[in-house]
């Protein structure tokens, strides 16, 4: 039952390094095909704007799928379109093959969060889903800096490394993962957004959308933030990414734990506020090495904390409707994660290389300010922001069921 938990995570983790490796290569692909750096920047928008849109369609379309078909049609679709991605010859083809790619990914991650919780008994869903969305997270810490530092010097070759872990995830469940409940009624789209008509989640879903969008804009272009420090040195680079993936993990940890005794209130404005001083302090912190490590500690450390605390807010506000909630949150995520590639190409072009930043200092106080906004009132009962409160994640008959806050932190919730 483990091993089957681990493969699926093992599908995250490439999907994880996927959406996140590309900050890490964007010189070296903007060289590589004469574009310039903010260009090659809309990779990223497009993979994560491509996700936002597919993942509830997706899930809709192929709701009635045999979740094992399901599961590895997905990976075929991601694992084809990174080949095609480290083969790409010029930049529009790279472009379309993100979109195939995302499209994988969107298919693939909200049926592995699924697919977990039929895996083991109801007591045991919170873990096995926070294995599985762990995969996301370590990606951070170790897929990559491993991407970054093995693209160094052929950007092609990080693509070729996500085409492995697609493949062996896809072999690995296509060999172990069998007799899998059949799918039950799922929500139509039109149910799927009916939570919008509700004005305080609509304000949360903000609260997250502008939150990633301001960690994305240095995130995206974060080579081009710290090259004073590391001087264009891949090597440097893959330390300051291993470290910011480090402090990422720590952060997801430490957030949920936070969040179970202090409140998400506390986490989101304290993390938030964190986020936008650690922001604020880039364009000088960026000089030195030292500087930027600090940096590369601190801002994923506030960031992931607050990471955790978002989605556990949206679903306190309507319990009933956590898992589409959640799911909201992961497509409110990825819209400002699509969001960031061309606000940072634009502060680059006008503010330039050493105070585009700021852009990210201002964005994250506009974000904590949604949140105190949003999490300001206080009712009794069902939408409480109980300081000990729990999130409610999906279960396979499509009602909630509690888990630990850290495990809908991370940036794909159940879709």
């Amino acid at each position: 039952m483990r091993l089957r938990l681990l493969l699926l995570a093992l599908g995250t983790f490439a999907v994880g390094t996927d959406s996140m490796v590309m900050a890490g290569i964007l010189g070296l692909v903007a060289r590589d095909l004469d574009v310039s750096v903010p260009a090659a920047g809309q990779m990223v928008t497009v993979f994560a704007l491509s996700y936002a849109v597919l993942a509830p369609v997706l899930a809709t379309a192929a709701a009635r799928w045999p979740r094992r078909r399901l599961l590895l049609t997905a990976l075929t679709v991601f694992t084809v379109a990174n080949a095609l991605s480290a083969v790409a010859p010029t930049y529009p083809i790279l472009l379309a093959t993100r979109v195939l790619a995302a499209a994988g990914a969107a298919l693939y991650t909200p049926t592995a969060n699924a697919v977990a919780t039929t895996l083991v008994p109801p007591e045991r869903r919170g873990r096995a889903l926070a294995t599985v969305l762990g995969g996301m997270t370590v990606a951070t810490a170790l897929g990559v800096p491993l991407g970054t530092w093995l693209g160094r010097t052929d950007w092609r070759l990080t693509m070729w490394l996500v085409v492995a872990l697609g493949a062996a995830a896809f072999l690995g469940l296509a060999l172990l993962l069998r007799d899998l409940p059949a799918p039950t009624a799922a929500p139509d789209l039109r149910a799927r957004l009916a939570p919008l008509r509700n004005r305080r989640i609509l304000v949360a879903a903000a609260t997250t959308l502008v939150f990633f969008l301001a960690v994305n804009v240095v995130y995206i272009y974060l080579g081009t933030a710290v090259r004073p420090a590391t001087g264009g040195d891949a090597g440097r680079l893959s330390l300051v990414m291993l470290v910011s993936g480090v402090a990422s993990v720590a952060g997801n940890w430490l957030g949920g734990r936070a969040v179970d005794r202090f409140g998400v209130r506390v986490v989101l404005l304290t993390g938030g506020s964190a986020a936008a001083a650690a922001f604020l302090a880039l364009p000088w912190a960026s000089a030195t090495m030292t500087g930027a490590l600090l940096y590369a500690g601190v801002a994923p450390l506030a960031g992931w904390a607050v990471a955790v605390a978002l989605p556990h807010h949206l679903a306190s506000i309507e319990p009933s409707s956590a898992p589409l909630l959640i799911s909201l949150n992961s497509s409110a995520l990825y819209l400002g994660v699509a969001a960031a590639g061309g606000i940072g190409s634009l502060a680059l072009t006008v503010l330039g290389a050493h105070w585009f930043p700021l852009v990210s200092t201002v964005l994250a106080l506009v974000a904590v300010s949604l949140g105190a906004v949003s999490t300001r009132r206080r009712v009794s009962g069902a939408g409480t922001d109980d300081p000990g409160g729990t999130t409610l994640i999906a279960t396979s008959s499509g009602t909630a069921a509690p888990a630990p806050a850290r495990a809908a932190g991370s940036p794909q919730g159940v879709a």
